[in-house]
């Protein structure tokens, strides 16, 4: 077939250009595709080609194309393949074209609009997403501080790194991590109709004297002095600053009820921290704050919330069973804790072997008949009044992965929170507080997937979808085949990782079982031969081989 050669946007265009050895060539014209050719390339049945992009030499402004035509202008007629120009792409769509002049330069190409609706992948990420070039520090062995199985393989596969007591910085691995979990979170927040806003971690001293929590909270909380004396505090929680908000800008139930919240880093000075991320003193928080004009209405708020987190939890491959708790420092006298079953727990739980048989995914989840289930942690455990029989009752260690308070006005009388009732009087209002540890639950679901060989992440969570391996980098035919899909998979917005390492086989095999990634694709040199590559899932262990072409449909099923 011939080709019609479409250059990306300016805007992609990387900011080192033209590559050394590049030399500018001739330009094509190009002819229209006609609809059925054009429908057979946006549904995904003709697939994109890549080449690379430079700018004119004489006119900065001026895309220009090199690496492909020949320079003689002969028209392009060779069955093209994905190619990587040393990083850069272009969309190569199949037509007609014909060369201009030797030596000549043609006429500016402009994308027609069907073209650039065709989602292509970003320079950028062709580029970061092999291994050759992306920063990830495995550890063969984890360090001996370690205790926990989700400590020990986040320091192996490179996700954090420690830099103090409980402090950890978070590297690019889980980072992708720790966002994609921040997004399912915010998603159910703002389906249970939340609004997102975002407080800053100092807060003055002033506000939680006022409601008489400054002296309460103990020494978890960092206190510090500014510059100019003023006492402020590295917060923990945010009950006094959102209420704060709340006093100053609702003034009539007509704007309730009101529920805000914010994900962001909170600090705690544990006295031990440990557990690596799961008990740390720096940690990212996702914290909700519901306003209400009476008790029934906060109750609701309440559920709502309740509903939302057993929703996200369970999107990140979790089943989180909703436990009686104590308030704590928080307050109130109401409070649940989520609790995920897992041997290196550090809560002591107890619950009715009911909750085992509830489908938590259903979409008619009976809210009231979860709450009025037996759970409870041990400090509210009391074997004499416990009233499932021995034979029903289940023990076990969990990990606490959110909790949820309704304190009714324990922030709102001190800090005189009111509105404006239906009859005209002056209401304090009814409030709870609703956390989700987002930093801790990386670790939880780690703790809750893995196996003997690293990590085995949930789709919904993993850093990438698939891992591409390379077994022969020096072997051109496996190098074309797996440029090739890896142009493919980022042209179909499917998140891969890219092994284009010198490495051995088993080296390679060891990072990609270590990362967990859900699916493993394997380009080798028997496989070329016969036009296949392995398809492995990570979580059955399960390969199967299957033609490249095959391979996008059998992903995205």
């Amino acid at each position: 077939p011939r080709f019609e050669l479409y250059l990306v946007p300016r805007s992609r265009l990387p900011s080192r250009w033209p590559p050394t050895h590049a030399e500018p060539w001739t330009l094509v014209t190009r002819e229209a595709l006609g609809p059925e050719e054009r429908r057979r390339f946006l549904d995904g049945r003709q697939d994109p080609v890549l080449v690379a992009v430079g700018k004119d030499r004489t006119d900065p402004g001026a895309p220009f194309l090199f690496g492909l035509a020949e320079p003689n202008g002969k028209p392009v007629t060779t069955g093209a393949r994905a190619l990587d120009f040393d990083g850069f792409p272009v969309l190569l769509l199949p037509a007609r074209v014909r060369a201009t002049e030797p030596g000549r330069p043609g006429p500016r190409l402009r994308p027609r609009r069907a073209a650039t609706r065709v989602r292509r992948p970003s320079t950028a990420s062709l580029r970061a997403m092999r291994l050759s070039r992306y920063f990830l520090p495995v550890l063969k062995e984890a360090p001996a501080e370690a205790e926990i199985v989700s400590h020990r393989l986040m320091l192996r596969a490179g996700m954090i790194q420690q830099l103090a007591a409980g402090i950890y910085n978070w590297l690019p691995l889980g980072f992708r991590v720790l966002k994609k979990i921040e997004q399912i979170v915010r998603e159910e927040m703002d389906r249970a109709g939340a609004i997102e806003i975002l407080m800053p971690t100092i807060q003055p001293a002033d506000l939680w004297i006022e409601s008489g929590r400054y002296d309460a909270y103990g020494p978890e909380m960092l206190r510090i002095l500014d510059r100019h004396e003023r006492k402020m505090l590295y917060g923990p929680t945010n009950e006094e600053n959102v209420t704060d908000i709340f006093r100053r800008h609702v003034k009539s139930y007509r704007q309730l009820p009101l529920n805000l919240y914010h994900i962001q880093w909170k600090f705690r000075d544990e006295i031990r921290p440990r557990f690596g991320v799961m008990r740390g003193r720096e940690f990212l928080m996702k914290d909700a704050y519901s306003f209400d004009l009476d008790a029934e209405g906060a109750r609701r708020s309440y559920r709502a919330m309740f509903l939302a987190y057993l929703r996200a939890f369970r999107r990140m491959g979790l089943t989180a069973i909703p436990m009686q708790a104590e308030s704590g420092p928080i307050g109130g006298n109401m409070s649940h804790e989520f609790q995920i079953l897992a041997r290196t727990g550090e809560s002591h739980v107890f619950y009715d072997r009911a909750f085992e048989e509830i489908d938590f995914a259903a979409p008619d989840l009976d809210v009231g008949r979860l709450e009025s289930l037996y759970a409870a942690t041990d400090d509210k455990h009391d074997p004499e009044r416990c009233p499932v029989p021995p034979e029903r009752l289940r023990t076990g260690r969990g990990i606490e992965v959110g909790h949820i308070f309704y304190f009714g006005t324990k922030y709102s009388k001190p800090m005189g929170a009111t509105v404006t009732a239906p009859d005209g009087r002056e209401v304090e209002v009814e409030m709870g507080s609703y956390g989700i540890g987002v930093s801790r639950l990386v670790g939880a679901i780690i703790e809750a997937h893995h196996d003997e060989h690293g990590i085995v992440w949930p789709r919904s969570v993993a850093p990438f979808q698939v891992g591409l391996v390379n077994l022969r980098p020096d072997d051109p035919a496996c190098t074309a085949m797996a440029d090739d899909l890896y142009a493919r998979l980022q042209a179909a917005r499917i998140e891969v990782l890219y092994d284009d390492r010198d490495e051995r086989a088993g080296v390679k095999f060891a990072t990609m079982d270590l990362i967990g990634l859900p699916f493993q694709v394997t380009v080798g040199p028997r496989g070329v031969k016969e036009g296949k590559v392995e398809l492995k899932e990570r979580r059955t262990g399960a390969r199967t081989e299957l033609a490249p072409e095959a391979l996008l449909p059998r992903l995205e099923s």
